[in-house]
């Protein structure tokens, strides 16, 4: 890390720590301590005193991904769950909290389901209460299965199925992920799957997953150590561990055979096109340089494609590249909306001309480190807050098991050149073997049934 970037840290993230290293580069670390109670459960405290709270983050580790087939959306589901009362708060979960004016909310992913609260120092102890309560004593019955069952189907159709470009991630999902895999579906989950989920199933999710054994608490803020490990203790040492060993599933490679073009008439106003590769596992090699690569893509005005496509020919609105990382297997997306007048195909012939030139000359030393800075900003910057700190130990721990990674995320970056990234482009971004999805608006006069095309080998 530069010493201006290291500069920059000690600037806006006053919680974090810098070190130098024997190579004298500066080293980023987030202070924390971790100890794990008898019954498995993981916890990290990292201790600021900066401002008069404390926030506590728990993950569980399990998300869309471990879902069997038949009950897909039991994450997601859970999630809403969770906040329906346990035994000795047997009310909404939100009640006693936001009368201490905490933050409140939880999210799930393919990979992970959390819970948080950020609250007033002096209340940590009944956040954590609450946190126990409904880790070890959660009350699940008939009436808040269906009232939640009810809430998540038309959380679907808010999100999925009425917006327009609604449906787009089911879609890539579906046609990067083959049936089976486990991230062949998304988080919220199908209709049928949700309708016929029964008390008995969800029990079972329950007993299986949400124990001390499958979650890591982390808490950071206006904290004592030694008090926090107490009060810890005393709130979830006595909730029992999982009777069975949860197997996390392990990254594997996913490849295309073929190029899918899927064409879809919808209720849409613009014509829009994503293109999407399978790319590697969030941490795995490659993962890093695809990032970089999003960045000499489209990272401003003189960025490749938003320079050709947005300034240049003037055939699209706007674009957009990312790498979308996850635990198993990631997905490497280019999403463009046509200017006036301009079709998605015009859109993918010149994308196509751009990546080209990048498989073929590589991005330029200069593409390389500004995007180098930018993430090295990024992710810097989302460190600025207990919550991003407690997030970013999560993470790590998550996904590579070592809560305090952000040195070695930033070597990540640091690492590649215009060779590594070229490499990157002609290894995971090939033109024959990817998702192309184009949407446009339906003819008033054409019927649903006739909205869906798909290509193979195209």
């Amino acid at each position: 890390m530069t010493l201006a970037i290291a500069f920059l840290a000690t600037l806006i993230t006053p919680g974090l720590a810098a070190e130098t290293a024997e190579n004298d580069e500066m080293e980023l670390k987030i202070p924390y301590t971790e100890f794990m109670l008898d019954n498995g459960l993981q916890v990290l405290l990292s201790e600021d005193h900066d401002v008069p709270t404390a926030f506590v983050d728990v993950w569980y580790h399990v998300g869309s991904k471990d879902e069997v087939q038949g009950r897909s959306g039991f994450a997601h589901l859970f999630e809403h769950l969770m906040f329906q009362g346990s035994e000795n708060q047997n009310t909404d979960y939100f009640v006693p909290l936001q009368a201490v004016g905490a933050s409140i909310n939880g999210t799930t992913n393919l990979d992970r389901t959390n819970y948080f609260e950020g609250v007033p120092a002096e209340h940590l102890p009944l956040a954590l209460w609450l946190e126990a309560d409904r880790m070890g004593w959660l009350v699940l019955d008939e009436a808040r299965l269906a009232n939640q069952q009810d809430v998540v189907r038309n959380e679907r159709r808010q999100r999925y199925e009425n917006p327009p470009y609604g449906d787009v991630w089911v879609t890539l999902l579906a046609n990067i992920y083959e049936e089976g895999h486990p991230y062949h579906h998304p988080t919220i989950g199908n209709h049928e799957d949700l309708e016929a989920a029964t008390i008995a199933d969800v029990k079972a999710f329950y007993s299986q997953w949400y124990t001390p054994d499958n979650a890591t608490i982390a808490i950071v803020g206006d904290i004592d150590i030694e008090e926090t490990k107490a009060l810890v203790e005393k709130y979830f040492g006595e909730i029992p561990k999982s009777e069975t060993a949860v197997e996390r599933k392990q990254p594997a490679t996913v490849e295309l055979t073929e190029e899918k073009v899927i064409r879809q008439e919808r209720d849409v106003p613009l014509h829009k096109v994503w293109i999407a590769w399978p790319s590697p596992a969030f941490f795995a090699e490659g993962d890093a340089e695809l990032d970089i690569l999003s960045t000499s893509l489209v990272g401003g005005k003189s960025s490749r494609l938003e320079k050709r496509l947005v300034h240049e020919l003037r055939i699209a609105k706007e674009i957009t590249a990312y790498q979308a990382s996850s635990e198993l297997s990631s997905m490497f997306m280019i999403n463009a909306t046509a200017a006036d007048g301009h079709s998605t195909d015009e859109l993918v012939a010149e994308i196509d001309k751009v990546l080209a030139e990048l498989r073929s000359e590589g991005p330029t030393a200069d593409e390389i480190e500004l995007g180098k800075i930018d993430f090295e900003v990024m992710q810097i910057a989302g460190l600025a807050s207990n919550y991003a700190k407690a997030e970013a130990l999560q993470r790590y721990n998550h996904y590579v098991g070592t809560p305090d990674y952000v040195a070695q995320d930033l070597a990540r970056y640091a690492n590649i050149t215009p060779e590594t990234a070229k490499d990157a482009a002609n290894k995971y971004l090939p033109a024959d073997k990817r998702v192309v999805l184009h949407v446009v608006p339906k003819p008033a006069e054409k019927s649903d049934s006739q909205n869906n095309e798909t290509e193979a080998g195209k």
